[in-house]
């Protein structure tokens, strides 16, 4: 008798994952281990979600040529967070992830709480990857978490690529690969029951306090309720062609650049102009990051300004951007300079 359908469904996600990091390494698929094996870590939480996603990892890597091991992140939020950083380590070490360790830090307050956390959790994870020479972190995102993103870019307001949501494989050299983002976090809470895996919910996730959290409990069943089960679905699949089509204007976007620079390398605001404005607001923003503004800080705000010195010129000063970059008209090329 096979595994239950829910923890056949989780095993086969990660496998996929595993054999894409095997390949990529020029690994051999046959089940031999040395030095030179690739480190694969799942970032646990100890939820269902990332507890699924341990397990399947720890089966998993048993008949590939993979080591596999585990870390889990103390936020210092809660009273008692060192103590359920301890035990899932030993959770993820009896599942015999190797090495399994816990992480303190300490988190700021720069853009409000969610994202200062969530800074400070991916920076603890880099660093993590960096010391061990880990060629991949597996995250534990679901479908469900997908379609609370698209919904959460889409208050932004901030274009097609903050619909785009998480992607399946992120970060430096692809390092972040997320094996559930096709499953819905029903089915990994089912792999957790049927293979008696000890979870922990964080109250956070129930908080009304947090955006995401009323999201969950509050927006998400609203919208089901009117539209129908279909939404979590057709939000992720929103989210796969949102992305599809950002990737192609991106790439777009970077060859229209070379075109539009005259031969001192300065940006031509007539060629920009003859740019569809999809394009050349990539283009904008591409070119005023490059100078120094950060990508974080410069919203959809910030670039229609720099756009309307190119199709709305009235003789307008210059506009001052995030991280001292300021952007001008001068002489019928658009300079952009950090002060």
């Amino acid at each position: 008798m096979g595994p239950h359908p829910a923890v056949a469904a989780i095993r086969l996600a990660v496998r996929r994952v595993l054999h894409d990091v095997l390949t990529e390494h020029q690994t051999d698929p046959a089940p031999a281990r040395d030095a030179h094996t690739p480190l694969v870590l799942v970032a646990c939480s100890g939820g269902a979600d990332s507890m699924a996603l341990a397990s399947a990892l720890a089966f998993e890597a048993r008949k590939l040529p993979v080591r596999a091991g585990g870390i889990t992140v103390d936020h210092g939020l809660q009273d008692g967070s060192d103590t359920r950083a301890g035990e899932v380590v030993a959770r993820m070490t009896a599942l015999g992830l190797t090495p399994s360790e816990a992480v303190t830090v300490t988190v700021g307050r720069e853009g409000g709480p969610e994202a200062a956390a969530r800074d400070a959790r991916y920076a603890a994870l880099d660093a993590t990857a960096q010391r061990h020479g880990a060629a991949a972190i597996l995250l534990g995102h679901t479908r469900d978490d997908q379609a609370e993103t698209v919904l959460l870019g889409l208050a932004r307001g901030s274009g097609i690529r903050s619909l785009s949501g998480m992607a399946a494989i992120s970060g430096a050299s692809g390092r972040y690969r997320r094996p559930f983002l096709q499953l819905d976090r029903q089915t990994v809470r089912k792999a957790c029951v049927a293979q008696e895996l000890a979870v922990w919910d964080d109250p956070h996730n129930s908080d009304p306090a947090y955006t995401r959290s009323r999201l969950r409990h509050e927006g998400l069943p609203a919208l089901e309720k009117a539209l129908g089960k279909g939404v979590i679905e057709a939000l992720a699949r929103t989210a796969q062609l949102s992305r599809d089509d950002a990737d192609a204007l991106d790439t777009w976007a970077a060859d229209a650049e070379t075109r539009v620079r005259d031969e001192a390398g300065a940006l031509e605001c007539a060629k920009l102009h003859g740019l569809p404005p999809a394009v050349r607001r990539r283009v904008l923003r591409r070119a005023v990051i490059a100078e120094g503004a950060p990508a974080g800080s410069l919203f959809a705000r910030h670039i229609e300004e720099v756009d309307r010195l190119i199709t709305g010129w009235r003789g307008q000063g210059a506009i001052n951007l995030p991280g001292r970059v300021e952007a001008r008209r001068q002489g019928g090329r658009l300079v952009i300079r950090q002060g």
